[in-house]
């Protein structure tokens, strides 16, 4: 037996009865204290036990009275098993003999998932809390116990497991309605995953989905394992439904069956079999989301067999990767619907603005029916090439193994961008500030005759450009017919879709008595024109609400100022006309100045998804034990918008969201918001930007320093989300 020296044992007992007399000399005090509410009166517990599986437990505190956050304990009596408790964020300061606690006023909703043993009838367990009386002097009761013998409701006695998978995922969907009247399904076949070798250096991926169940796009990573000198390719996403999504924003989901071709780079000579792990995640509509799904599928590169994420069903033979559904209509009705479908794409609005220059052109050329047959040739040449370039290009990609959808050129920001820089030239033509396709000084009529028919030729192209986003009501079956038939087909389809486009001026060029119908030309038309130019600035609007949504506001700021550049460079070009050498010069200069913010445009990355703050949200993210990065930012912070484009709007941020589970949340203080000023009182900041991690153990928030670096962050989430940190090849 070993002996303690008595003086460090007096030492001992002198430590601990101090720590006895602090926690305990406030309770000694409030009995001297009158008027001091009981404490169960203080603080008035009911207990509702009429949900399945899950215990809420309701404090009603006085005035003048908080209980201690920290000092809540629950302790399960015989049969019974208790989850976490889920309580709300308290509110924080420094006790005088706790230190740093959290406390709730008024009062307080805990709710407490639990199991009973088989056959238990009743939910016995011991609730302890601990609270003050907070009035000069403040007196603090102590611990103090209550015991619960709760009898269960017949339905109740046996929770249900979807209620128990409720209270483990938490509610995180933008869908969900708080209610779980259909039960979820088992992960493995909500979400059923499987692959096949295409050949050598292709694979599809395929997600099958139950009904009423969706897949996030942008969480889903895919990798290969133990693959020494292969990676795989960008995936070639198909379209899917745009959602507002309550956690991740704006995004897109898959609903039904997702097939994703990816390509594999590198070199699989001799090797067998290749290891493919995808991360996921999904939800069910209007119910649950589950937290990230991570299944490796191990794929047979000779026999092109199919592997399953599931071991206990065989997985259903796949198609190869450019192997579409039977095609449901004949080479001529495609054509057909495709006619159709050009034709009425006359009619959209992205297309009329456009359509409204060879409105003009054919009013100009009345007089002359080889002058109309002249626009309506060169107009219908720049549709067909463009149309016919478009169905190279997609049949190609999809030889190779990708997927392009239609329209998918105004997918790319810097398309976007130039597209409306031209809208507005156009619309500055037609106002009257330059004229284009005029002979310059003593430059004969021959070569004003070429511009015209490249005018028209051109003008073509631009109307295709436009377009092809808006699918008409005829152009679905085509289009789908277009995709999986043979290349010479599809291009067939392609061409009948411009001659649609093209036929009503090809009408009108080559039919006298159509051509007759057209108004004699005057002044009027000089009105016409100018009051045709603004359709073309709505156009311009328009693609840059579109380039605003794909890269938020720098994007939008950029095309600005170069539509603005692009305004100027044409004003002086027309002023420079009967000017010298040194005045057109002007005019390059001005023009390549124009291009910078294009050029800039090109490289705005991928603005982040993120949620919106507020307390609320980001108490309930807390809840379910979500890791979140809280973002304070405003759009006059030029520190905040360095820190975006070095660190939180890149890949590796996007990456790094993913694997530890967290949640972006941005609070813009570009305006007044009292809510946003609160938490930045509350962190002791006096301004934007504000960078604070909290973790999902429900701990006290990190604050970051205002200047982040990639590692920073990612030693900040990875510690939150207790996760290990990813190792640097």
């Amino acid at each position: 037996m070993r002996l303690i020296h008595p003086g460090r044992l007096a030492a001992r007992f002198t430590v601990l009865l101090c720590l006895w007399l602090t926690l305990c000399l406030p309770a000694f005090a409030q009995d001297d204290t009158d008027g001091l509410l009981p404490v169960t009166e203080a603080y008035k517990l009911s207990a509702d036990a009429s949900t399945p599986g899950v215990l809420k437990l309701h404090w009603t505190i006085a005035p003048d009275y908080y209980l201690y956050r920290g000092r809540m304990k629950f302790k399960p009596g015989d049969g019974v098993t208790l989850g976490d408790a889920q309580l709300p964020d308290g509110e924080k300061h420094h006790d005088e003999y706790l230190g740093d606690v959290e406390t709730y006023h008024h009062s307080i909703d805990v709710s407490l998932p639990y199991t009973l043993a088989t056959g238990a009838r009743r939910l016995k367990l011991s609730v302890q809390y601990q609270g003050c009386h907070e009035v000069d002097p403040k007196i603090c009761y102590p611990p103090h116990t209550e015991q619960l013998d709760l009898e269960l409701p017949a339905d109740a006695s046996a929770p249900d497991p979807a209620n128990s998978l409720g209270a483990a995922l938490g509610k995180l969907g933008a869908g969900n309605k708080g209610g779980l009247d259909n039960a979820p399904l088992p992960a493995e076949q909500a979400f059923r995953f499987e692959a096949v070798a295409t050949d050598r250096q292709h694979l599809l991926l395929r997600w099958t989905l139950p009904k009423g169940y969706y897949l996030y796009r942008d969480q889903t990573t895919l990798r290969l394992k133990n693959a020494d000198g292969l990676r795989l390719g960008s995936p070639a996403w198909p379209a899917g439904v745009s959602h507002q999504d309550a956690h991740f924003g704006q995004t897109t989901v898959y609903f039904d069956q997702l097939e994703l071709p990816v390509a594999i780079e590198g070199d699989t000579a001799g090797r067998k079999t290749l290891e493919v792990e995808a991360s996921f995640q999904g939800c069910q509509d209007g119910g649950l989301c589950y937290p990230l799904m991570t299944r490796a599928l191990s794929i047979d590169l000779g026999g092109a067999t199919p592997t399953a994420g599931s071991a206990t069903e065989p997985a259903p033979e796949m198609p190869p990767a450019n192997a579409t559904p039977a095609l449901e209509v004949s080479l001529l009705v495609a054509l057909l619907f495709a006619l159709g479908g050009g034709l009425v794409l006359n009619l959209m609005p992205c297309v009329l603005p456009v359509l409204s220059i060879k409105v003009v052109g054919l009013l100009e050329s009345g007089e002359s029916h080889a002058k109309a047959r002249s626009h309506a040739l060169f107009y219908t040449a720049g549709v067909l090439c463009s149309f016919a370039l478009i169905g190279i290009v997609i049949a190609s990609l999809r030889s190779a193994g990708h997927a392009l959808g239609w329209g998918a050129q105004l997918q790319q920001p810097l398309v976007v961008g130039v597209l409306a820089c031209v809208m507005l030239a156009v619309g500055l033509s037609m106002s009257g500030v330059v004229q284009f396709g005029t002979s310059l000084g003593n430059v004969g009529q021959s070569l004003a005759s070429r511009s015209g028919h490249a005018g028209d030729f051109f003008t073509g192209v631009l109307a295709v450009a436009v377009a092809s986003p808006c699918t008409a009501p005829f152009m679905g079956s085509a289009l789908t017919y277009a995709f999986a038939a043979p290349m010479l087909n599809a291009l067939l389809v392609f061409l009948m879709l411009g001659v649609g486009l093209a036929l009503p001026f090809l009408l009108i060029g080559f039919v006298p008595a159509l051509a007759r119908l057209l108004p004699r030309p005057g002044a009027w038309m000089e009105t016409l024109k100018q009051a045709l130019a603004f359709p073309m600035y709505l156009t311009a609007v328009w693609l840059v609400w579109v380039l605003a949504h794909q890269r938020g506001a720098d994007a939008v700021g950029l095309v600005l100022v170069a539509a603005v550049l692009l305004a100027m460079t044409l004003w002086w070009f027309e002023r420079s006309r009967s000017r010298g050498a040194p005045s057109r010069a002007l005019v390059v200069v001005l023009a390549l100045l124009t291009l910078v913010p294009l050029y800039c445009l090109a490289h705005v990355s991928t603005p982040t998804q993120m949620v919106a703050y507020s307390p609320e949200k980001l108490a309930e993210l807390r809840k379910t034990g979500t890791p979140v990065f809280v973002d304070m930012t405003a759009d006059w912070c030029i520190t905040c918008k360095a820190n975006e484009h070095a660190v939180l709007d890149t890949d590796a941020f996007r990456d790094l969201l993913k694997r530890t589970g967290a949640v972006y949340m941005k609070g813009d203080w570009t305006d007044v918001n009292d809510t946003i000023a609160a938490f930045l009182q509350q962190y002791h900041s006096p301004g934007v930007p504000l960078y604070v991690v909290f973790p999902k153990d429900g701990g006290e928030g990190r604050k970051l320093p205002t200047v982040l670096t990639p590692s920073l962050v990612e030693e900040a989430l990875t510690k939150a989300a207790g996760t290990p940190v990813a190792s640097t090849p």
